[in-house]
């Protein structure tokens, strides 16, 4: 017989027993009340993306650092670094991002051809591009490109459609300057090996083209189209449907990021040089070609519909209800009055 206060082997294997199956019954619960809650979904991290070395998405990179993401109750995972917008809109159509930094012409034109469902939140910056060309070559006006190559980062990228901007304002037939395709990374280096006559893109790649002294500024972008609005933060419109919350925090830290520029704007410049690995004086020479802004332009985004079209990259049978649906007017003005 056992002694008082002593379990037997058996009993202890039975309470051991017994311990583990109410543990196990216990997590089960749990877990699934967990999955009943609504907040459940708001761990899940927000996947985010943005491109390659591309000032312009500065916002985002302080955001990071600075920890607004997080003040605002966010968890956010960095799910891609792109080299351009359309591979960017890629991942949307595939699933893979609930947000980005992308340009506003390839957002368009994804959304308007229905390969991905996405809405602009907010301006990230306007202007900040630049037509560069090799810092010897004798053209000094964008008429001078006639017979010449251009790169550019993609078809119907905001780049695409300020060379075909400048090209008409200089009354240049549309194939008398020849684009090829070049992710801005290798733009500089298809310029000084003579692969290309010029290249139009985001900065920093004209600051450094100009620091390296490969090249010089043929047009600064705010010369073809003043205050042209450029980058944009976008959602999956699912993500929007689902997490209407978790977008108006998204939003609060792009505010406070893009004011954080403005107002710290050396620490602004040192997280800008972590980000594109490049040095001081490009990064700041970039960004005073840069003008961040999160208000959304709704006649920039029309002239995006309109130039799309005339190029054929979409169809759009009634414009006024495609920037409506597109551009998302609330959620902004709402966190400014707060």
């Amino acid at each position: 017989m056992a002694e008082a206060g002593i379990r037997s082997p058996k009993k202890r294997g039975e309470w051991g027993i017994m311990k583990i199956f109410n543990i196990a019954v216990l997590t089960l619960f749990t877990i699934l009340l967990m999955l009943g809650r609504p907040e459940a979904a708001d761990k899940k991290p927000i996947r985010i993306a943005y491109l390659q070395n591309d000032i312009h998405h500065l916002p985002c990179w302080v955001a990071l650092e600075k920890g607004f993401y997080t003040r605002e109750g966010l968890e956010v995972e960095v799910a891609g670094v792109f080299k351009a917008g359309p591979e960017l809109m890629s991942a949307f159509a595939a699933g893979a991002l609930d947000a980005g930094y992308v340009g506003e012409a390839p957002a368009t034109t994804a959304v308007a051809n229905k390969a991905a469902r996405v809405v602009v939140l907010a301006q990230v910056n306007t202007e900040g591009s630049a037509l560069v060309v090799r810092k010897e070559a004798p053209m000094q006006k964008v008429g001078d490109l006639s017979g010449k190559s251009v790169a550019i980062p993609g078809h119907a990228t905001v780049q695409d459609f300020l060379l075909k901007k400048a090209m008409k304002s200089h009354k240049l037939e549309p194939g008398s300057v020849r684009t090829i395709v070049i992710k801005p990374p290798e733009m500089i280096g298809a310029l000084r090996t003579n692969q290309v006559d010029a290249f139009i893109a985001w900065e920093p790649y004209p600051a450094k083209a100009r620091t390296l002294e490969v090249g010089r500024i043929l047009a600064p972008s705010r010369d073809i189209w003043s205050d042209h609005p450029c980058c944009v933060l976008a959602v999956d419109a699912k993500f929007l449907a689902a997490q209407p919350e978790q977008a108006k925090r998204l939003v609060r830290a792009h505010v406070k990021a893009t004011d954080f520029i403005y107002q710290n704007r050396e620490e602004a410049v040192k997280i800008g040089i972590k980000y594109t690995g490049m040095d001081e004086k490009t990064v700041t020479l970039a960004m005073q070609n840069v003008h961040y802004t999160y208000h959304l332009s709704v006649e920039g985004e029309r002239e995006y519909v309109d130039f799309l079209s005339q190029m054929k990259y979409i169809k759009m049978e009634n414009p006024q209800a495609f920037i409506q649906e597109f551009l998302n007017l609330e959620i902004l003005p709402e966190i400014l009055k707060k």
